[in-house]
């Protein structure tokens, strides 16, 4: 008998998921208000996507304070008045016999639209974008309770896991990084200071048994990016501190690209989950170009990786979580109001 690996559960804590499919957090710029809550196309988007099979649903970068933000378009939790937008959507998705969870975040640099960006340094992220304000050691205190609170309204609104977003050049990416953060200070003399105040801090009103995603860039492309070997020094930091799964990406830093380029061939940042799988010894998410059924099978079977992301595949097929199941061993349980066409 044939085992369709992404078809098979794994349990992360108290997080029981029936399959490894993960949908990736992807930005999708539609908050109509500015005022940082999800509105009926993130409900249509997202439960979409957990009637179509997917086992955990991670929704997208979620800033914990309105200059935060990349754009004024994006979603946030920096409000107890957008704990309902978000748990409505919850709530529906649960329905499908799917988990969810939130990404927490804060563009730094990044954020486009902020009169002021703020960062570790003074240290611009391109031309085209302004350069931030260095953080004093009493606002990054600020910022790591605005995790914290996000971490707690993210927790009322009923989710299954919460995701730090730790890579792609926002803030706390940007603290890793030698080439961004020149700090003097204790938060440049340690990369991995801010991240674990974010980490002990977001665990301390999470429950016990919820599982912390840590997701980060596991090399830079830029010129003087840190390797591998930087990242999981870091993580191993994070593992101390609480994490419990690791969303293995890499790049998004901006600035001047170095020699090293990010691939644009399926499977490209595997070796870098196998990598932390193998040097961390905790679950991890894989993610990039693994929109090929056959290959996200591959990278779970092999063990690569426990669990595969797909993000641009899925948003061009909602259901692509069943269409995948169904490529691997011709059997799949859609709803039953869909079975009919299978």
């Amino acid at each position: 008998m044939t085992v369709n690996h992404l078809n098979t559960p794994i349990t992360l804590k108290n997080l029981e998921l029936k399959n490894r499919i993960v949908m990736a957090p992807m930005c999708q710029y539609s908050v109509e208000a500015k005022d940082g809550a999800p509105n009926d196309w993130h409900f249509v988007h997202y439960v979409s996507r957990a009637i179509g099979g997917t086992g955990l649903l991670m929704m997208e970068m979620t800033d914990v304070d309105p200059d935060g933000r990349i754009t004024d378009y994006d979603l946030g939790l920096w409000s107890d008045e957008q704990i309902p937008a978000f748990k409505r959507i919850i709530s529906e998705v649960h329905k499908y016999d799917a988990k969810i969870g939130i990404q927490i975040a804060h563009a730094g640099r990044k954020a486009e639209d902020a009169l002021q960006p703020v960062g570790p340094s003074a240290i611009s992220a391109g031309p085209s974008f302004k350069t931030p304000r260095p953080l004093s050691a009493e606002e990054i205190k600020v910022i790591v309770k605005q995790f914290k609170d996000a971490a707690r309204r993210a927790v009322e609104a009923g989710v299954d896991t919460i995701e730090i977003h730790g890579a792609h050049g926002y803030l706390i990416h940007q603290f890793h990084s030698p080439a961004i953060n020149d700090r003097k200070d204790e938060y440049g003399q340690d990369y991995a200071k801010f991240g674990v105040e974010v980490i002990q801090a977001m665990k301390s009103v999470m429950p016990a048994d919820m599982p912390l995603i840590f997701r980060i860039s596991a090399i830079e492309y830029m010129e003087n990016g840190y390797d591998l070997a930087h990242s999981i020094a870091i993580s191993k930091q994070y593992l101390a501190a609480g994490v419990d799964v690791f969303h293995v990406s890499s790049g998004g830093e901006s600035g001047p690209s170095g020699q090293r380029k990010p691939g644009n061939y399926p499977g490209y940042q595997v070796p870098m989950a196998r990598a932390f799988k193998e040097a961390l010894q905790v679950p991890v998410i894989a993610v990039g170009l693994l929109d090929n059924p056959k290959l996200a099978e591959a990278t779970i079977a092999n063990e690569d990786a426990d669990l595969v992301a797909i993000a641009r595949g899925m948003l061009r097929d909602p259901y692509w979580s069943l269409h995948a199941i169904q490529a691997i061993d011709k059997k799949v349980s859609p709803p039953k109001q869909y079975e009919r066409a299978y």
